[in-house]
């Protein structure tokens, strides 16, 4: 089992908890991981690029002029792609990038991650941070307390007034345990779990 300390919102070490290895310590392989990031920014993609082929563009279907004898090629209508506002010829069409990977395949994923925050001593655990209203200048305090920047914050569930107050900080994200994700875990440089959420992690990746 993996030992680690629990503080309180003063940053003062209260407890220790225990993580369970085939969650938090497995070993670490960068191309899983490049795999479920990669089909994560793909889903993200809006795939909205669109042009107007020939069909699409408003115009005659009159003949430009006639077949023979004028020395000019054998034009059609106004929109041929040829021509300055005539349809594209194979461009965009909306579409999806989404694809998937098999689940325990993303479950390894996390699991992967977690654990590498783990080795890089980058992973807080404290039992609880309880505002009494929505107050930003009160989780900086708690985030300056632990000397933490670029930081994703789990929850085990809603949190609406810490969600509300780490909105406008800068390169801070609160997270429910529920949405955990490899990409928001990977792209913040501390991973700070509140303790009831380490349950919430276990059971859902325990299976």
């Amino acid at each position: 089992m993996v030992v680690v300390d629990v503080y309180n919102a003063q940053a003062e070490k209260v407890s220790q908890v225990e993580l369970r290895d085939d969650i938090f310590n497995v070993p670490v392989k960068a191309c899983v991981l490049h795999s479920v990031v990669t089909m994560q920014l793909a889903r993200r993609r809006s795939g909205t690029a669109s042009t107007k082929h020939r069909s699409d563009v408003q115009g005659s279907t009159r003949k430009l002029f006639r077949q023979k004898g004028t020395g000019r090629a054998r034009r059609g209508d106004i929109k041929s792609p040829l021509l300055r506002g005539g349809g594209t010829v194979f461009g965009p069409n909306p579409r999806s990038y989404a694809y998937d990977l098999p689940k325990k395949v993303k479950r390894l994923a996390l699991k992967m991650a977690l654990s590498a925050k783990v080795q890089e001593n980058a992973l807080t655990v404290i039992d609880q941070i309880e505002l009494d209203e929505i107050k930003t200048k009160r989780v900086v305090g708690i985030l300056k307390a632990f000397q933490a920047k670029d930081v994703l914050i789990i929850s085990d569930g809603p949190n609406e007034r810490l969600e509300l107050s780490a909105r406008n900080i800068p390169d801070v994200k609160v997270l429910r345990s529920a949405g955990l994700n490899v990409y928001d875990i990977l792209k913040y440089d501390r991973l700070i779990l509140l303790q009831p959420a380490i349950s919430a992690i276990e059971g859902r990746l325990g299976r």
